[in-house]
């Protein structure tokens, strides 16, 4: 919105130009959805704990885990409205990246809040039954790839890059449809998996969401992704705008849900944040460097799969609790030695990511 007020403002002063620049409006989203979370958080935590919103706890969950039971969540509406406000205050509105990217999280979110809601209200940590919950997801996925595929405008759109490799990659055509659905889908649901702690899912999320805002500036800039060797795509560098608000409403988030939490994000705010994740890979075209850099959320469902097919196969469990965190939990890290570590790993990852820019 601001960004087309801005665009009229140069007629009458061309200092309003400034706000052209890409890189000017995604600080500007940073900040301003930082400010939002800073501003809405303590309301939304207030009124959590008024209605009595709180978290319900595995009951086969770790036994540190019981005193969190009761503690405001659904926090991630914040996240989605820091986002929301952040992307359409600052973003080109006839960008179609930006509305099929914001579209998606949102869609992702309203999933995640009915979980949350069925959850509360009948006082159990199931929540939406898995087969529904999957189904929504899918329709979900589905409608944003089948949008991303049918409005390409030129091949690179709908190619698989592979990273680390100069000028190597696949024209996938219709394949472009399931490849998008499975990587937004298990993104989603590799970042709920992974919010099980506090702040352990928002910090990477924060850093995976900014490197990927590096990828869309690059690949939307014709100088760039020529030097650098990645694909070029007209109009993703407007999702740069999208990434920043994803990092300022996740720094705001942590404001509050570092250890320990004074709340959660709930489903409403994972499967949304890992939706943005995945959508942002799909239309930048870097899904393989995603699984890189978002190496902590891979190991987590790892680790539930490989949980549940020991255990149907064998009767035996490879870890001692899944999802990975729990495991270390049992064997006696504490809980911020856990988080902590786990940030350094994605720390680590990221720049791997971000070094196959170069490394080709």
């Amino acid at each position: 919105m601001l960004f087309h007020l801005f665009e009229f403002l140069e007629e009458f002063y061309s200092g309003f130009r400034v706000f052209q620049y890409i890189t000017l409006r995604a600080i500007m989203g940073v900040l301003t959805a930082l400010v939002i979370s800073f501003i809405v958080g303590p309301y939304v935590i207030r009124r959590l704990g008024q209605h009595q919103i709180g978290q319900q706890v595995r009951d086969d969950g770790p036994e540190s885990h019981l005193s969190k039971a009761g503690t405001p969540t659904m926090g991630g509406a914040m996240i989605l409205v820091a986002i929301a406000a952040s992307t359409l205050l600052w973003s080109d509105l006839t960008n179609r990246y930006v509305w099929i990217v914001l579209m998606t999280t949102l869609a992702f979110g309203v999933i995640g809040g009915v979980d949350d809601y069925l959850k509360l209200r009948y006082g159990n940590s199931r929540g939406l039954p898995a087969r529904q919950k999957y189904f929504w997801q899918s329709v979900v996925g589905v409608a944003a790839a089948a949008a991303l595929f049918l409005s390409a405008q030129n091949t690179v759109e709908t190619e698989l890059i592979l990273p680390f490799v100069k000028d190597v990659s696949w024209q996938l055509g219709w394949l472009f449809i399931p490849l998008a659905y499975l990587v937004v889908v298990g993104a989603s649901n590799a970042v709920n998996l992974t919010d099980g702690l506090d702040g352990l899912a928002i910090n990477p999320a924060v850093l995976v969401g900014g490197a990927l805002g590096v990828f869309a500036y690059a690949s939307g800039h014709f100088q760039f992704a020529d030097y650098l060797g990645i694909p070029f795509v007209p109009g993703v560098g407007e999702v740069v705008i999208f990434c920043g608000a994803l990092v300022g409403a996740g720094l705001g988030f942590l404001w509050f849900n570092a250890y320990p939490a004074q709340v959660f994000m709930g489903d409403v705010g994972a499967l949304a944040l890992g939706a943005a994740l995945g959508i942002v890979a799909v239309v930048t075209r870097q899904e393989i460097v995603l699984f890189i850099m978002a190496g902590v959320f891979v190991m987590e469902t790892i680790s539930v799969m490989i949980q549940v097919a020991s255990f149907k196969l064998t009767g035996r469990r490879v870890f001692r609790m899944a999802p990975l965190h729990h495991h270390f939990e049992l064997k006696g890290w504490p809980e911020p030695r856990v988080i902590v570590r786990f940030w350094i790993i994605t720390v680590i990852l990221v720049l791997i990511g971000l070094a196959s820019l170069k490394i080709r």
